[in-house]
Parts: structure tokens; sequence; C-alpha cells
């Protein structure tokens, strides 16, 4: 197991990672507030993980409610949220309840808004079982659900007391989840960490094959950019916001397309080569760079187009984005391999030429 902690005081939490975790229940015990937990799963991930953990967790003698919630993006919205209510409400679950998240980065998101919000806040665990939960979603305390006009838009910060990467999840996961992943692994090479981007380049092809070691590494060495970037910037007023490479891009592509269509990781991959290309029209990325990044996100998988809404309808719903300050929006683009920027000059123009030569059609 390899272990390393979010420092944020006393709100200070460990990462754990490796494979078996899931049966460490004494692990997760450890940091209950009291033997009382609300699991929050969905009907894919459940029938695999969720009867072990509440049947060890009962021999502990722990009281279990179980929320079981329908899967994929699409279903990130108050409706669902509100199942996970009435399963709290409905097991009069009390203050000192802990949320358990079992699941990717949509359960991770609706279960920590609930938590957040519950009672006005009870205690919260992550159990991630994607690799973009485990590298990205589940650390940092963003939670939240989708609005139609915009990802993420209604949400609240609010910490996990522990997050647990079983990296024996990942043998289950559908090639698509895994290749969505990849790209926020990448992300964090291309944005502070140009030596984690060569390992990448030089390792791609055993992520893709699961090899143990090689994913052990790149979730602990993608965990470790994430929990000094949160230590520094919890609420993303400075540095935080380099986290977000390709994101304004990509979250246009999801709401344009409708949320489900394309997962998140795939709609960020087309949205950092548009970030790529962006940074190379203004003269900060060279090309042999621009062409890195894009070779590597193709290795990985990932799509490097985005569909063909039109230049005028990313940029409208672009503008809609929760990182737009002073209504100006706020890109992080690329001035190298390792060094992301935010900047907020960037002309209409030069967006929309970049959008139009990665775009289909």
């Amino acid at each position: 197991m390899r272990s390393l902690t979010v420092d944020l005081d006393a709100r200070s939490y460990p990462i754990h990672i490796g494979a078996g975790l899931l049966a460490r229940t004494d692990v997760i015990q450890a940091h209950l507030k009291a033997p009382l937990v609300a699991v929050v799963s969905n009907e894919t991930v459940a029938p695999l993980y969720l009867a072990g953990i509440s049947s060890a967790l009962r021999d502990q003698g722990v009281r279990i409610t179980e929320i079981i919630l329908p899967d994929g993006e699409l279903h990130k919205d108050w409706q669902t949220l509100n199942r996970i209510y009435d399963g709290l409400l409905n097991n009069r679950c009390e203050r000192a309840t802990t949320v358990i998240a079992l699941g990717g980065g949509v359960v991770g998101d609706l279960a920590g808004f609930a938590a957040a919000t519950y009672q006005r806040g009870v205690p919260f665990i992550q159990l991630p079982t994607t690799l973009l939960a485990q590298v990205d979603s589940s650390v940092g305390g963003k939670t939240g659900i989708n609005h139609p006009l915009g990802k993420n838009m209604i949400g609240a910060f609010h910490q996990p007391r522990l997050v647990l990467a079983d990296t024996d999840t990942l043998k289950t996961l559908p090639d698509r989840e895994l290749h969505a992943g990849l790209a926020e692994v990448i992300k964090y090479g291309l944005v502070r960490d140009a030596s984690f981007f060569d390992w990448i380049e030089s390792n791609m092809d055993k992520l893709l094959a699961r090899e143990t070691g090689a994913l052990t590494y790149a979730i602990e060495r993608s965990c470790i950019n994430k929990a000094q970037i949160v230590a520094e910037d919890e609420r993303e007023a400075g540095v935080r916001a380099l986290l977000n490479l390709g994101h304004t891009f990509g979250h246009a592509i999801e709401a344009g397309l409708g949320f489900g269509d394309w997962l998140h990781g795939e709609a960020v991959a087309a949205g950092t080569v548009m970030a790529a290309e962006l940074s190379r029209r203004l003269g900060w990325l060279s090309s042999a760079d621009c062409v890195r990044t894009t070779a590597l996100l193709q290795q990985a998988g990932l799509p490097t187009q985005g569909p063909a809404l039109g230049a005028d309808r990313y940029l409208d719903l672009m503008a809609l984005d929760k990182k737009v300050t002073a209504g100006k929006m706020r890109l992080v683009l690329l001035k190298g391999i390792g060094e992301g920027v935010v900047c907020t000059e960037i002309g209409a123009n030069d967006m929309r030429a970049a959008i139009e030569a990665c775009c289909h059609g």
C-alpha cells in the first residue's frame, strides 16, 4: 500500500493506493465518526463490490445504509441527488453518519455533494473505482451536479476523510473508461511535471496493458501532484486552476452534445488538443511539443478532434463555464511541456481559430 497525505491542517486526510484495499475495512472504520455508514454506489459497481464491503463493516458492528444510483453522467442531476437524500432520510441517517462513495467520478461528485449538504454537512469517504476518479476527482473535495447549460455548475467544496484507491478495481474497468482516465494522468505531466510526461510516453503500453506496477506509479504520481496543488490552493483561487487544462473546451463538448455522449476524459482530451493548438498559435508552445501532446493522447486511445458544434457554439458554452471571472474566460494554456499557465486575455478570434483547427468537419 502506497500512502500520501493531502495537507489541509486539521482537515488533512490520507490517500492509500494499492491492490486489495477494498477488503481493508479496518482502514475505513478507523476514519468513521460513528458506526453509521451510508454507501452510495451505482448499478454497475454495486454488484461487484458492495456486498463484500457492507458485510465486512456489519461484522465490525457498523450499521449500513445502501443507496444504489443509475450509472452515467446523464444522471448527475438534481433528481439523482434527491435519491441520495431520500435514502438518507428514509433510513434516519444522523449527522454522525459517514457517506461513502463507491464508484467513479459521477458517484463521487453526487455522494460528496449530498454529504456536504445533508444536515449541513456529514463526514465523507471516497472509494474510487475508475482510473479517472483515482487520479483526479476523488482528491480535492470538489463535489457537484450538472445543469443542462453547464457542467458542475452547482456544488460545494467538501473534503473527504479518506481516499482508498484499490487498483484491483481497474481490472474490471471497460477499456473506454481506462482511456478516459489516462487523459487526466497526462494532464499532470503537461501542466507541471515534465519528467512525468516523459515517463508516461515511455510506459503507455504498460498502462494500456493494465500492469499493476505502472498503474500504481501513475496513480501515486498524479495524486502527489494534485495533493500539493490542493494543499496550496484548496478553493481554486490561484494555482489549482492549472488542473483545468482542456476542461473549458471539454465541458463545452459535454454540454453541447448532451451529458453522457462523450466521457469526461474523452472531452478533456479533445479540449487539451485545442488548448495546445491555441498555445502554439500564440507562439508559446513549439510545434514539436504540440504534436507530441496530440500523439500521446492518441496513443492513449483518446479522441484528439472535437465534434463539429461550430466555433460560435463552443464559445457560447465556454462563456457559461464556472471559471469565468469578471466576465473574462479563464483558460489554461501551455508555455511548454510541464509549464501550464492561466490566461484571461485571449482573443475570441484566436480561440475560434484553434477550435476550428481541432474539430471534425
